[in-house]
């Protein structure tokens, strides 16, 4: 399956993207660096640079059906970036509206509440979040990995890097189930 990591062209937790794709390399998927512009971009440890990763397709011009599925890592700034990006919260919506999954870490739900798709659903987060997902319609629970399948598609979520052992196990489960 080829899978879709979306991120911005900084501030993505680095190792919120890079344990979920080596856990979907490992697999057997073929992880797929999806951003906003070509080129690099800059991954962070928390408020440090950290290493930057090459951009192998640029949102608007890569087709959302041509994967299987969607991996939104967080880091505080990168979701930020992404949901002012109109062409990144058509690209997220899209997984939603046909049905295929979506997996999304830390603070990388503030895309899914630009992109109105957490009403009626159940998901975590990063705590600071919780009031922006109950406001968009979305109930937050305090779990380290929620899966809800309410509405078209399962949508995986865990709270911090803390939890990204059981996020990787589990949006692996729920992306082989759908494919």
């Amino acid at each position: 399956m080829r899978i879709a990591f979306l991120v911005a062209p900084e501030g993505v937790e680095q190792i919120e993207l890079t344990d979920p794709w080596q856990a979907a390399k490992d697999a057997g998927h073929e992880p797929v660096l999806v951003s906003t512009k070509q080129g690099e971009i800059q991954a962070f440890e928390h408020l440090d640079k950290a290493d930057t990763f090459p951009v192998d397709e640029v949102v608007g011009e890569s087709a959302p059906d041509s994967f299987g599925g969607l991996v939104l890592p967080g880091g505080v700034a990168n979701p930020d970036f992404l949901r002012m990006d109109d062409k990144a919260v058509a690209f997220v919506r899209d997984f939603f509206e046909h049905g295929r999954p979506v997996a999304a870490i830390c603070h990388a739900p503030w895309t899914l509440v630009e992109a109105d798709v957490v009403r009626g659903r159940e998901l975590t987060s990063w705590p600071s979040l919780q009031t922006d997902i109950r406001n968009a319609g979305g109930t937050w629970v305090d779990k380290q990995v929620k899966v809800c399948d309410h509405g078209a598609g399962k949508l995986v979520t865990s709270r911090k890097p803390d939890d990204l052992k059981a996020f990787c196990e589990t949006f692996l489960d729920v992306f082989a189930e759908s494919s």
